[in-house]
């Protein structure tokens, strides 16, 4: 059947009824006027195999030319069956970049750009290892070689007590004089002391020349504390790098003391029996010869301090109580939980248990220091005191209730999130209160604080095991973070122009 006419157009001349329509999706001749009342034209169908979409311009060629064959090319892809095109079409509009998402330690690797730092924080590292050696190690070669595990607590015991006398002086000279020049001959002093201690113990010499040994190493520099203030003295102008930086120092903390037990252990057992003591000896004089190389990062030492003692400055006294009290928690919760293991038939598995309460921390510390938490740190102290709190009632719940091992060392894992957290902000809050000049010193009475508080709470937790057992020794941890709270809880200074009051009635 001949094909129908089109609409007349305008000028009045209808279109001859022989004359060819025009073929479906072509373009007509650029130079025929489009009729403006024409009929418009069906959509084009969708194109087979090898032919050009209704959309792309048909190559020019004269009319009445037949079409080319088209190139050999492969099919374009056809849309599945029920689906349209413009369906996975993008739709209209400009497109919109999308934000790039920001790393998850990307404040880590903000405060390791500064220049020098890398390199004194891998010293301190190293340094810093042998703190988690030395006691067990002393204990293994001194047990082992005169048979009294009385004798090898005494004589830790002792080296505790002096550390706890001589390190604040230590501190106090490393501020005057500067760290290298104090750290190294200190480091020095307290390597002879344990190769003393050593040689001592090797040859069979009198018991009272291994107290005068390890008494020795209690010129050991705090190496924690010359790290933290590099830190403060680099980071002072800029608080959320500082908190990144005390973040990281408490998980370095955590991990040194996770790892340094494990590895005395293995070299007291597989090598021999003074390998732990020699071992941790090099690697503390090596760290710190390391770190102290590092002057570009290293305060200014300063004249004689005109500023008052750290003990007389605002605040400090209450906080260093505070630490006393954490320091029973921890002190106590490895007392009672090798207690617990050992009374199960499990004590060497103790160690594994309590390596995932510093996994814990070390893990809640890294995440921490991520965080911009608002308020300032006398607010948050008294919630992280609360969290750590609540979370000692889970191994007291874990060995009352269930007197399982595996149980228990859940509970240690999720306990120990909460430690990282109030130390971080227990040592900012010490960094802010202490004069810059005095900053190691008052690092050191932060750390004498610890110590004290973990030789109390380890005697007091071994004491209710021997009456009470070890599921009900863990109400000492509990008790001593309890302490801990409400000793924060009075230190927290109130808002000015504040005072307590009824409430308001609504």
């Amino acid at each position: 059947m001949p094909n129908q006419p089109h609409a007349v157009p305008s000028g009045g001349h209808a279109q001859p009824p022989d004359a060819p329509a025009p073929r479906t999706g072509r373009r007509p001749h650029p130079d025929t006027p489009a009729p403006p009342h024409a009929r418009p034209a069906p959509p084009p169908a969708p194109p087979a195999a090898g032919e050009r979409s209704a959309g792309s311009p048909p190559p020019s060629r004269p009319p009445g030319h037949p079409a080319a064959a088209p190139p050999p090319h492969r099919a374009p892809h056809r849309a599945p069956q029920g689906k349209s095109r413009t369906a996975r079409a993008r739709p209209p509009g400009p497109r919109t970049a999308r934000a790039p998402r920001p790393a998850a330690f990307a404040a880590y690797r903000r405060i390791f750009a500064v220049p020098g730092t890398r390199a004194f924080t891998l010293g301190n590292l190293i340094a810093r290892l042998p703190a988690g050696m030395f006691s067990v190690s002393a204990i293994t070669m001194i047990a082992g070689a005169r048979g009294s595990y009385a004798l090898a607590g005494a004589v830790t015991a002792t080296g505790l007590a002096a550390t706890a006398v001589v390190g604040p002086f230590t501190a106090r000279l490393v501020d005057r004089y500067g760290q290298a020049r104090i750290a190294v001959p200190a480091t020095v002093c307290a390597a002879l002391g344990s190769l003393a201690l050593l040689l001592c113990v090797h040859t069979g010499a009198p018991d009272w020349t291994l107290f005068a040994c390890y008494a020795a190493t209690a010129t050991t520099p705090n190496t924690g504390g010359m790290s933290r203030a590099r830190w403060a003295h680099l980071l002072k102008d800029d608080a959320d790098a500082l908190h990144t930086a005390n973040s990281f120092e408490q998980a370095a903390d955590e991990l040194c003391f996770m790892l340094g037990p494990p590895l005395a252990t293995f070299l007291c057992s597989a090598a021999f029996p003074e390998a732990g003591t020699l071992t941790g000896a090099l690697l503390l004089l090596t760290g710190v010869l390391v770190f102290a190389a590092q002057r570009l990062t290293e305060p200014p030492a300063g004249a004689r301090s005109t500023a008052s003692a750290p003990l007389r400055a605002e605040g400090v006294p209450a906080l260093l109580a505070a630490f006393l009290a954490t320091g029973a928690v921890f002190g106590s919760l490895e007392v009672v939980t090798i207690a617990f293991a050992d009374a199960r038939g499990q004590g060497p598995v103790a160690g594994p248990v309590l390596a995932l309460q510093a996994a814990g921390s070390c893990a809640a510390g890294l995440v921490y220091g991520t965080r911009r938490l608002p308020g300032p740190p006398e607010r948050r102290l008294p919630l992280c005191v609360a969290a750590m709190t609540a979370l000692m009632t889970l191994p007291l719940l874990a060995a009352a209730l269930t007197g399982s091992l595996p149980v228990l060392a859940g509970t240690l894992l999720v306990a120990g999130m909460a430690t990282a957290p109030t130390m971080v902000t227990g040592m900012t809050l010490m960094q802010r209160r202490i004069p810059d000049d005095r900053l190691n010193e008052g690092m050191t009475l932060a750390v004498t604080a610890l110590l004290g508080g973990i030789a109390a709470g380890s005697a007091t937790g071994g004491w209710l095991v021997e009456r009470a057992g070890a599921p009900t020794a863990y109400t000492v941890p509990l008790a001593a973070a309890a302490t801990a709270l409400l000793l924060t809880l009075a230190a927290t200074p109130r808002p000015r122009g504040t005072r307590p009051g009824p409430l308001p009635r609504p």
